[in-house]
C-alpha cells in the first residue's frame, strides 16, 4: 500500500496546480503525511495480508523540474516517515522508490531501516521495442546490501512480459504486474467492460468544452461501473497470465531465450557483434519482422535455449514461423533432450507444423539449434 496526501509528483497522477508537487512545497502537507502513515501503521501492523508499506509512489519527476528542485528532501522525508511508522509497527517491510517515476536513485545514501526494499518500476515503450537494461539497480543492489523490487511492470504485449519477467527473476529480482485489470483493454490478465455512456464521462473530465453529462447519466455510469468491475463480470486473457508467467499453452517468441548467459542460454560464434535490436547487451542476432515483431538469426553450430512452464504434464501442438537465410537450412527443436529435425526451403517466413512434443508439469527446457545453414526464427507456438 501507499499513500500521499498534497500530491508527490505534481503530474499525471495527482492533481497540484501547475504540475508541482504540492507535498515538498508546503510543510504542512508532510506533516499531514506522516500523520496518514502512523494512522495506517496503526490499523494494519499485525495485518499478514500486507506486504509492505510503499511510503511514496513515483515521485518527482524530471521534466516539471520537481527533481531538480526537491529530490534532496526526497530521503529525509523517507527517514521521517519510516521513524514514525516504527514506533507503531516494527516489523512490516518498508519500500522507498527513487526521484523520477521511482528510477533516480541517486537520492539514496544507505539503509536507515533494517527491514528496507529499494523500488524501481520498468517500462519497455521504445519502438523498434527494447528490453531495458537493469545493471544500474543490480550495482546499487550491491553497494546499498538490501534487496531491490520492481514496483511495477508492465503495459506493453505478452512478448516483452515474457522477457522482463524472466530476466527480473534470473537476476533474483521479485516484480508486480501493474495494472492486472484494466478498461477495455487486451495487455492485462482482466478487461473491464465500459459502462454506459462512459465515453461521454470520460470526455468532461478530458476536454475543455465537452458536454456535461446529466446527473442521473453519471451516476448510472458509476453504478454500472462497480459492477463492471467484478472479477466474474471482466473478460479473462489467460495468453497474458501465461507470458508474464512463462508457461504454455502459448507462443514463445524466438528472441525471448534465457538470461543465464554464453553457453547456457545460448552459443553464437565467438566474433558475432551484439544485437542491433532488444537485447543489445548481448550478441545473438535479433531482426525486425513486418509489421511490429523481431526474430532471431542462427547459423550452423548456433544455439538459443528457453525456459518454459507447464501447469500439467500435457502435450501440445507444435508450430514454428521460420525462414531460410541460406541453404540448405536444418534447424532442430528439442523439448527436455527430445529432439525433431526440420529442413526449410522457403526464403520467405512461413508457419511449419510439426510433431506434438511433451511437456512436464513444472520446469521444462526448450532448445532451438540450427544443424545447417541460417535459419531466422519468428517464434514456436505450443497449443
Amino acid at each position: 500500500m501507499h499513500a500521499a496526501p498534497g500530491g508527490q509528483t505534481g503530474q499525471n497522477i495527482d492533481d497540484s496546480a501547475n504540475d508541482q508537487p504540492e507535498l515538498f512545497m508546503n510543510p504542512a502537507n508532510q506533516d499531514r503525511l506522516v500523520a496518514l502513515w502512523v494512522k495506517l501503521a496503526t490499523r494494519y501492523h499485525d495485518d499478514p495480508t500486507v506486504a509492505a508499506y510503499d511510503l511514496l509512489n513515483e515521485p518527482l519527476p524530471e521534466r516539471t523540474g520537481a527533481a531538480a528542485k526537491y529530490k534532496h528532501e526526497l530521503e529525509p522525508l523517507y527517514k521521517r516517515l519510516t521513524q514514525a511508522i516504527r514506533a507503531v509497527d516494527p516489523k512490516h517491510m518498508i519500500t522507498v522508490e527513487g526521484a523520477n517515476w521511482a528510477n533516480d536513485w541517486s537520492v539514496f545514501t544507505m539503509p536507515f531501516d533494517r527491514n528496507l526494499v529499494y523500488q524501481f518500476h520498468y517500462y519497455c515503450w521504445a519502438n523498434p521495442t527494447r528490453l531495458n537494461d537493469i545493471s544500474q539497480f543490480l550495482d546499487r543492489r550491491k553497494q546499498l546490501g538490501a534487496p531491490v523490487w520492481v514496483g511495477e511492470t508492465g503495459e506493453r504485449d505478452d512478448a516483452i512480459y515474457w522477457a522482463t519477467t524472466d530476466y527480473f527473476e534470473a537476476n533474483n529480482v521479485g516484480w508486480s504486474f501493474w495494472p492486472w485489470k484494466k478498461m477495455n483493454t487486451r495487455n492485462t490478465p482482466y478487461s473491464i467492460k465500459p459502462p454506459q455512456n462512459w465515453g461521454a464521462v470520460r470526455a468532461y473530465s478530458e476536454r475543455s468544452g465537452a458536454p456535461k453529462p446529466s446527473s442521473d447519466e453519471a451516476q448510472k455510469a458509476f453504478d454500472e461501473l462497480l459492477q463492471n468491475i467484478r472479477l466474474e463480470n471482466c473478460e479473462f486473457y489467460p495468453d497474458v497470465v501465461n507470458a508474464i508467467f512463462r508457461r504454455v499453452p502459448g507462443k514463445v517468441e524466438a528472441e525471448n531465450y534465457g538470461h543465464e548467459g554464453l553457453n547456457a542460454s545460448y552459443l553464437v560464434r565467438p566474433d558475432t557483434a551484439n544485437a542491433t535490436y532488444y537485447r543489445t547487451s548481448e550478441p545473438v542476432p535479433v531482426e525486425l519482422v513486418e509489421p511490429s515483431g523481431q526474430a532471431i538469426r542462427l547459423h550452423a553450430g548456433e544455439w538459443t535455449a528457453y525456459a518454459v512452464n507447464s501447469l500439467a504434464a500435457q502435450t501440445y501442438a507444435l508450430t514454428v514461423k521460420a525462414k531460410a537465410e541460406s541453404a540448405p537450412a536444418v534447424f532442430q527443436i528439442s523439448v527436455n533432450g527430445r529432439s525433431q529435425e526440420l529442413a526449410v526451403h522457403d526464403q520467405d517466413w512461413v508457419e511449419i507444423k510439426l510433431n506434438p512434443v511433451r511437456f512436464l508439469a513444472g520446469a521444462n527446457q526448450v532448445k532451438l539449434s540450427v544443424k545447417s545453414g541460417s535459419v531466422g526464427v519468428d517464434w514456436m507456438d505450443f497449443r
